[in-house]
């Protein structure tokens, strides 16, 4: 039961979040924490432009935020309890073992996310073995999630994500993986697809084949057009009809599948239960079905130090940059133009159903929570 005994212990937070969110108190740390560590991608794919941009203009990794800086960052930020590291490829980031080893330091997360490529099979495999062996060491609790992109099966995966040969490199990362998790069970293999006009005709293949692989988490999250991923305008999400029929099957493959799993496993499949309903009536109502509590119970540090409330809005309602403010994360977060994001978001003026923010949204609920604890007891 330790995987809801953590959620619980949230729970003096959420309050806190939601009068925060009503104005009546400044805010709190954050519970989650993403930070996009670099903007280099290898991937060509066609539901995001991060790849593309990279191609085109490499030097920009220049402006990644460099490890003294990242230090300080995380030393002003403190405790938060999901840290869940992106990109562009984290992977391809040499320093991001001592990443987490600061974050271990500073942030003392209670659980560790990295999405993946996987283009670069032994370079994850060894990466990841160390970054075990630092939250090992560290005296952290944290499991470790790191979750492979599956985007479709064989050529198509290649063909959505841009790269010849991925399928194989995937397949190659998720075996390697896979033996980890047997070594270490503080490893949480899962795979995720990210579900656009380019494959919403094959996720029962896609979903059949992970579960075949003896992947224990699966999950999948609608394409959506962000200014993180500079593909505003472009046709690649699904319409919510469509959407919401897929999820319901989804779903049930869920239920069918999910009580011979590990307790987080259960757990996190209990809450993807509970986010893919919400996601189809966010897209089908154009609205915030339950509040959003972005910028207050979550926050997004892009590479260059930059300061989101989402990955959603991104570029266009920053929140402050640490460069600017001798990386200060408190500073920023109680500005007044921290507030008027905030202001912005609570008056409606934004609806998404972006996974990670959706699923503190879901704890921050009573009736969404509820949903969590009833699906939790029925997998037991």
């Amino acid at each position: 039961m330790k995987s809801l005994d953590n959620i619980l212990e949230l729970f003096p937070k959420t309050m806190w979040y939601r009068l925060t969110r009503s104005g009546l108190v400044g805010p709190a740390n954050p519970i989650t924490l993403t930070f996009s560590v670099t903007a280099a991608c290898q991937s060509r794919c066609k539901t995001c432009q991060i790849g593309k941009r990279y191609h085109e203009n490499p030097d920009i990794v220049k402006r990644d935020l460099r490890l003294d800086e990242i230090e300080k960052v995380f030393e002003s930020l403190g405790h938060v309890y999901f840290f869940n590291i992106s990109g562009g490829e984290p992977f391809l980031r040499k320093d991001l073992p001592k990443i987490v080893e600061l974050a271990c330091k500073y942030l003392k997360p209670a659980i560790i996310h990295i999405p993946t490529n996987a283009l670069m099979p032994k370079c994850i495999e060894k990466t990841t073995k160390e970054i075990l062996g630092i939250i090992d060491t560290s005296g952290s609790n944290a499991p470790l999630t790191i979750k492979p992109s599956i985007d479709g099966i064989g050529e198509l995966h290649d063909e959505i994500r841009g790269v010849k040969g991925n399928f194989k490199k995937l397949e190659d990362t998720v075996k390697r993986l896979l033996r980890l998790q047997k070594e270490n069970q503080r490893l949480h293999v899962e795979l995720g697809t990210v579900v656009s006009n380019f494959n919403i005709d094959h996720l029962d293949e896609i979903e059949d084949y992970v579960h075949s692989l003896g992947v224990e988490s699966y999950r999948n999250e609608i394409a959506e057009q962000r200014t993180e991923f500079y593909n505003i305008g472009d046709p690649i999400t699904p319409s919510a009809e469509v959407y919401e029929q897929l999820m319901k099957r989804f779903s049930n493959k869920i239920k069918e599948n999910t009580n011979s799993k590990r307790k987080l496993a259960r757990m996190t499949e209990s809450m993807r239960l509970v986010y893919y309903e919400l996601a189809a009536k966010i897209l089908r109502e154009h609205r915030q079905v339950i509040p959003c509590y972005a910028g207050i119970s979550n926050v997004h540090i892009n590479f260059d130090g930059e300061v989101w409330p989402c990955c959603v809005l991104g570029y266009d309602k920053p929140m402050g940059y640490l460069r600017e403010c001798d990386y200060d994360f408190q500073e920023i977060w109680h500005s007044e133009q921290a507030a008027e994001v905030r202001r912005f978001i609570k008056d409606g003026n934004c609806a998404c159903p972006l996974a990670n923010q959706a699923y503190s949204n879901i704890l921050i609920n009573n009736r969404t929570m509820l949903k969590i604890l009833r699906n939790y007891l029925y997998f037991i």
